[in-house]
């Protein structure tokens, strides 16, 4: 099941951006005391009582000197669009204005559960200011501190109440994959390819798709699959349009919903620096993954070509030696009838399981090989291995001391876990642990 999704919107100054970080736990948007200011991350995943949800912070939208009217309703669109929950934040400091009207007004509409959040109430004295936030007819007023973290947890418990009960949601047997890259990569024209058929808009315009659609297919050998062909992410400096702005943030919520990624390279283009970027998103969010060099139809090659382009991907995606690549063109439908294959394959090894048995046979078996490193006259003990979670699959090694652990060592038992069992296409996770 997809996290649910909380929208946090309001005026602008209001504090937004300091109250996501508080609820995300980490400093991700950037914070000054500046109408307008844009951020650097859209969204991020945040948890509270065992729920996990997504948190959008619509602060860094910013319209230039467009009417303040147009950057709240850009706001709303995108509670509309997006979110399960959404959380308006007014200024208990300033008071009710009449533009947290005009938000409210607007909220009626998207039939949304609404959670009013009255920010900068930083000492008690201000709670008995907050009262005359009812006349915005949301329901009652959390009074809370971004700055300090006050209140924050009667908020979270009034969100989370309005999540989706889980046990009504029914789970979806088929594999979601996402189609990311660059714009003008033509990951529309390999939607159409494979689904024979013209399901996306495709042009030479870079960004022409501004939304991720989702398309559901059954293969002739009965495998279902649900395909997600994403808006291409520029770089953040050219994301200057409301709209990249959204597509932006709609083809991060495509990654964070997937199975499976195919991260689409122009083989005319070669490999550019934002593609790294752009994979690294998915990476980092633990995604089985798949490279796809588009367009080789249009290489002039010789038998030394696809080698030679599969050593340069491998050298600047080094961090991403784990994802099989394959060579296609859209156009001309060629290897495209691969990808289903390679899809449900890496998705498979995404679930695997391994046996703790066997995964400390591997382990004990390469220790004996290649022995624990030593510092200061102290060596490092390996005592067991265990897998606690798949989707990226995870392994805890319990030692004697984590200092102990080397970056290098770690990498070799990584290593020889992947050469033991096939983890083809997914990143693996090995967290040190003392055992105490």
């Amino acid at each position: 099941m997809a996290a649910p999704m909380v929208a946090v919107v309001g005026r602008p100054n209001v504090g937004k951006s300091t109250l996501f970080n508080r609820m995300v736990g980490e400093r991700l948007a950037i914070v000054e005391d500046i109408p307008g200011v844009t951020r650097d991350r859209l969204y991020a995943p945040a948890e509270w009582l065992n729920y996990d949800f997504r948190l959008i912070d619509t602060g860094g939208i910013e319209l230039g000197n467009e009417p303040f009217l147009t950057e709240i309703k850009a706001q709303v669109e995108l509670a509309l669009d997006e979110a399960d929950v959404i959380v308006m934040v007014v200024s208990g400091r300033e008071g009710l204005t009449e533009d947290d009207q005009v938000v409210a007004k607007m909220l009626y509409k998207t039939n949304k559960p609404v959670v009013l959040a009255v920010n900068k109430v930083d000492n008690p004295e201000m709670r008995a200011d907050i009262y005359d936030f009812y006349a915005l007819g949301l329901g009652e007023p959390y009074p809370v501190s971004g700055s300090h973290g006050i209140g924050l947890g009667d908020l979270l418990d009034a969100i989370v109440a309005h999540f989706p009960d889980e046990a009504a949601e029914q789970e979806d047997d088929a594999i979601r994959f996402s189609i990311i890259g660059e714009p003008n990569v033509g990951k529309s024209s390999i939607v159409n390819a494979m689904l024979g058929e013209d399901r996306m808009i495709v042009s030479n315009i870079e960004g022409t798709t501004r939304d991720a659609v989702d398309t559901r297919f059954v293969t002739p050998e009965g495998d279902e699959f649900v395909m997600v062909d994403t808006a291409g992410i520029r770089r953040r400096g050219k994301v200057y349009q409301k709209t990249e702005k959204y597509a932006v943030m709609r083809a991060m919520k495509a990654i964070e919903d997937s199975d499976v990624i195919l991260m689409v390279l122009d083989a005319q283009a070669g490999i550019r620096d934002q593609d790294k970027h752009v994979a690294g998103y998915a990476h980092e969010a633990g995604k089985a993954m798949v490279i796809v060099v588009n367009k080789w139809d249009l290489i002039e090659k010789d038998t030394h070509t696809m080698t030679e382009f599969e050593e340069s991907i491998r050298q600047q995606f080094k961090f991403l030696d784990y994802a099989p690549i394959v060579f296609v063109s859209a156009e001309t439908g060629k290897r495209l009838d691969r990808l289903p294959d390679l899809i449900k394959k890496v998705d498979e090894n995404h679930r695997k399981r391994i046996p703790s048995s066997t995964l400390n046979d591997v382990l004990m078996d390469a220790i004996a090989v290649n022995p624990t490193p030593t510092d200061n006259g102290r060596r490092l003990r390996v005592y067991y291995a265990t897998q606690v979670a798949i989707q990226p699959p995870t392994f805890v090694v319990f030692v004697n001391d984590v200092e102990l652990m080397h970056f290098s060592y770690q990498r070799f038992l990584e290593n020889q876990i992947r050469s033991a069992f096939d983890f083809e296409g997914t990143p693996i996770k090995i967290i040190v642990r003392q055992r105490k």
